[in-house]
């Protein structure tokens, strides 16, 4: 349902006011913040399910430019700022950013998955996703709608991995983390996570080809309640991979790219045999696993 310019201009001057945040409206219709001489604004990747191969939500991404025509690293932007202040404000435009442009004024019922910095997970040691649910509060969003994805930097840190989860699940967001291959024994140090098991996990699609058969991997992740996210699918071979292993969720170029729009009439493109050979053997395996666990295979 879309909404009147005055509830849209109610709705920014209310943002800013309650962060003091510098947002409008660019001219292409999204929302844009500006930081130091920058200006942010959002891109949108597809995150697909594997079993509708609909579009379930997007991962969003920032873009910053100096002038329209002026595309800039947001890397770049930040080292505008010295010390962890500015980061955090960054930061958190940047989800402001990403919050506005994909659920104010729309009726779609997809999630969002954005990321954190792991520095601003260090520097700001308490109630973390505080902030930012205020935003969510003002157009009207619920927290449960966004994934916040875990930078896999804080894998290091188990100790503080569980206190950014309980944190952030005590505000209602949904979590996703990353599989460290590097790791000797990794589904060891996700059950460690007791009782705050991630909701997603994310694995690379090029994990798929170290890992040979991904299928036992998948299965103990589903076994601690969390849905498995195959991330940076570049070719079919991946895709198929990913579905045969029993994902649940798929993104990558493959699939679609980031860009300025907000699409849910997409499919995943069933271009091989493969692909709908593997989504029926997973589906097959699934009907048929109460009998293969009752026989003990």
């Amino acid at each position: 349902m879309s909404i009147s310019s005055s509830q849209e201009k109610d709705e920014l001057a209310r943002i800013q006011e309650a962060t003091d945040y510098a947002v409008k409206r660019a001219e292409n219709g999204f929302i844009v913040g500006h930081f130091f001489n920058c200006w942010l604004s959002s891109l949108f990747q597809p995150v697909f399910d594997a079993k509708t191969r609909s579009v379930a939500g997007h991962a969003a991404y920032i873009r910053s430019v100096m002038n329209e025509e002026n595309p800039l690293s947001p890397w770049k932007v930040l080292s505008f700022g010295e010390g962890d202040a500015p980061l955090v404000r960054f930061d958190r435009l940047c989800r402001a950013v990403h919050a506005l442009n994909y659920f104010s004024g729309s009726s779609h019922d997809g999630n969002l998955f954005v990321t954190v910095q792991p520095r601003l997970l260090e520097s700001v040691k308490d109630d973390h996703g505080r902030a930012f649910k205020r935003i969510l509060d003002i157009i009207g969003a619920e927290t449960s709608r966004v994934v916040i994805e875990i930078p896999a930097e804080v894998n290091r840190n188990w100790k503080l991995l569980k206190h950014v989860i309980s944190n952030y699940r005590s505000h209602g967001y949904r979590i996703a983390i990353n599989y460290n291959d590097a790791g000797e024994d990794w589904v060891a140090e996700l059950a460690s996570l007791y009782p705050l098991y991630p909701d997603m996990v994310r694995l690379e699609a090029s994990a798929l080809q170290r890992l040979g058969d991904a299928g036992p991997l998948v299965e103990a992740i589903h076994h601690f309640g969390a849905q498995v996210l195959f991330r940076e699918i570049e070719t079919a071979r991946q895709l198929t991979d990913a579905v045969r292993a029993g994902a649940d969720l798929l993104q990558g170029r493959f699939l679609g790219i980031p860009e300025q729009a907000i699409e849910f009439d997409l499919l995943i493109p069933a271009t091989t045999t493969e692909y709908r050979s593997a989504e029926a053997s997973s589906r097959r395996i699934r009907t048929l696993q109460h009998y293969i666990d009752a026989a003990g295979i």
